[in-house]
């Protein structure tokens, strides 16, 4: 423990990415991944077969080809964003708060930043998961990581953790305020918006996640402040259960022959853009609604960096802190 004043620290997370755009990189991260009993909650017995078997055989070279598509100067978008975010943060809530960023899967690692920060003398962590909707699959694996973390220290810092914030008027501002600047700036104007969620296996639901709930709350408070309807849709789905739906590939290929030509696609449940958005929104989900007979389509940017995802962040962050932290 460093012996200077007591610190706090606040650990943006985010859900992770592979190191590299290739096949071994992308092999690594999805065992990982995939390993976690919160994403994946068939037992591990009749489980880890097939994802050693066949599906870490067969998808990282795919997933590779997907990841090289949006690869940047600066790495992945995700990791890029985040390490972004938690640059624009610094220095916002005074000298004596140290905000830093971890990854669920992938580097950095939760349990590593979590160390660096009680080293850099903070005895008091906020845990931020970049998650608007709650799910098991994501926030709770963000704090069991965080936890297990401090399973291995004899000295543990206080923790807290961010809610989640699916309902906060400052998220549906800065929602509203991006959304509508991303408009703008667009060479048409869409014949309809399309709110694209992660998806969850339904199964999920049934057992009283309530993932579903938050994202049809989230939607019809965003629709409400723009004033114009949303489609909700569920996209990412992966082998062969039941997920929620309607399918975002399904519903960008049905919209054209329902007279939809022109279509906007924003992300409410992304704090950053990455492989979901970039590439299996912004490049197949244009050629599946191009293909069906759409004359333009977008995929408009997520809060990222910019100025209104900034302010959400320190609105948020500023409240879990009090009682630590002097108000700024």
């Amino acid at each position: 423990m460093s012996s200077t004043a007591p610190r706090i620290g606040v650990l943006l997370v985010n859900l992770g990415t592979p190191d590299a755009p290739t096949a071994p990189a992308v092999r690594r991260y999805l065992r990982e991944f995939l390993s976690d009993r919160r994403v994946i909650e068939i037992p591990p017995l009749l489980w880890q077969p097939i994802l050693r078997g066949i599906i870490l055989t067969v998808r990282p070279r795919k997933s590779a080809r997907a990841y090289a598509e949006i690869w940047g100067a600066d790495g992945s978008p995700l990791a890029a964003i985040t390490r972004a975010q938690a640059a624009a943060l610094a220095g916002a809530f005074g000298p004596e708060v140290i905000v830093d960023h971890a990854m669920r899967y992938g580097q950095p690692a939760i349990g590593a930043r979590i160390a660096a920060l009680q080293a850099a003398g903070c005895d008091r962590i906020l845990i931020a998961p970049l998650y608007p909707q709650y799910c098991a699959a994501t926030t709770a694996a963000a704090t069991d990581a965080a936890h297990a973390a401090l399973a291995a220290m004899r000295v543990q810092p206080a923790l807290r953790v961010l809610p989640p914030y699916y309902a906060e008027p400052a998220y549906i501002a800065a929602l509203k305020a991006a959304t509508e600047r991303a408009l703008a700036a667009l060479p048409f104007a869409p014949d309809a918006l399309v709110a694209s969620f992660h998806g969850m296996p339904e199964r999920t639901r049934a057992l009283g996640d309530p993932y579903y709930d938050h994202c049809i709350a989230t939607a019809r408070l965003l629709s409400e402040a723009l004033g114009r309807p949303l489609t909700v849709t569920f996209q990412s789905r992966f082998g062969r259960a039941r997920w929620l739906e309607p399918a975002t590939d399904a519903v960008l290929a049905a919209l054209p022959g329902q007279g939809v030509r022109r279509v906007a696609v924003l992300t409410p449940g992304f704090a950053a853009d990455c492989l979901e958005t970039l590439e299996e929104l912004g490049i197949r989900g244009r050629q599946t609604f191009l293909a069906a007979g759409g004359s333009d389509f977008a995929c408009l940017p997520c809060l990222n960096a910019e100025a209104e995802g900034v302010e959400l962040l320190r609105h948020l962050l500023r409240r879990e802190l009090e009682g630590w932290a002097p108000a700024a």
